[in-house]
């Protein structure tokens, strides 16, 4: 397309716009509630899933070893476990370890319980490997694997804990995404009713335009561009208001709630904001070029 070519389109594009002014609002005000809750919603799925990260690296699994195993073989099998791709993390817990963690857990007066029992360890052959995934929804293959393994006397995990969480994620994955399409197929069905609109005003104008030889791609451009315009500023707008609420909101909950802190890590906004806007603008222009562009297709007889 030449420049004056695309020049007018962009000019024609502006004047659809404001022809239909009240529409191109209403399309504008739909586009911008649509991306406010798709970035409301990404932002809870990333801060969700940075919290189930967290808490599944306190989900464990133990692996104690047979009692007559020697330190050779202790280390073999846990440069074995260690070369698995599920693992996350893994620490060994000797005896003495068991021990001191048992006696804060269950008692009172955890050093005056280990003076009781001298060097007498009830818990000295609780040797084990402390385990942690990457992700926890493959932590019943892994225990399988683990027990097939020699050396290894039992295995103990919390197999419900773990399905739970991954059930959890599933769900809220899935009912976002639901949610987030139908935003979108909402968006897309006003700014098609409002470059209908501006097809049905322009209608005579365009057949003449046809008769003196313009091409299909010169009369669907305008358009295009009124849709583009529309699906820009209305993703611009939410990307701000995003932005600034989402910092007010992490910032006062950090100040008011801060016990969170350590139960909780907010993604910072920064670091959100580099995939989410992007996303949000491409999200944007593609309802305003798809919806345009399909929108010409079907009324436009060109």
């Amino acid at each position: 397309m030449r420049i004056s070519s695309a020049w007018y389109s962009v000019r024609q594009g502006f004047k659809n716009i404001r022809r239909n002014l009240l529409f191109s609002l209403a399309s504008i005000g739909t586009i911008i509630a649509c991306l406010f809750i798709f970035g409301f919603f990404y932002a809870l799925i990333v801060n969700f899933r940075t919290g189930i990260k967290k808490i599944e690296q306190n989900i464990s699994i133990s692996v104690f070893f047979d009692y007559d195993i020697t330190d050779t073989q202790k280390s073999l099998l846990k440069e074995q476990i260690k070369t698995r791709d599920e693992v996350n993390t893994l620490d060994e817990i000797t005896p003495e370890e068991a021990w001191k963690t048992f006696t804060d857990e269950n008692y009172d007066d955890p050093e005056a319980a280990r003076s009781a029992f001298g060097n007498d360890n009830p818990l000295a052959n609780s040797g084990s490997f402390r385990i942690t995934l990457k992700d926890v929804s493959r932590q019943a293959d892994f225990e399988q694997y683990l027990n097939s393994l020699e050396g290894v006397r039992k295995v103990k995990s919390s197999q419900r804990t773990a399905d739970n969480i991954s059930a959890v994620e599933t769900f809220v994955g899935y009912a976002s995404m639901g949610i987030i399409l139908i935003l979108l197929l909402v968006s897309i069905f006003l700014i098609s009713n409002t470059i209908t609109i501006g097809i049905t005003v322009r209608r005579e104008e365009i057949k003449i335009m046809k008769l003196i030889g313009a091409t299909n791609s010169f009369v669907r451009s305008p358009f295009i561009v009124e849709g583009v315009i529309i699906g820009l500023v209305g993703s611009i707008i939410p990307i701000f208001l995003l932005y600034y609420l989402y910092d007010l909101i992490i910032n006062y909950i950090a100040g008011r709630f801060s016990i969170l802190q350590s139960l909780f890590e907010f993604t910072p906004a920064n670091e959100l904001f580099k995939t989410l806007a992007p996303i949000t603008l491409a999200i944007g222009v593609g309802i305003g070029f798809f919806g345009s562009w399909i929108t010409t297709r079907r009324h436009l007889k060109v």
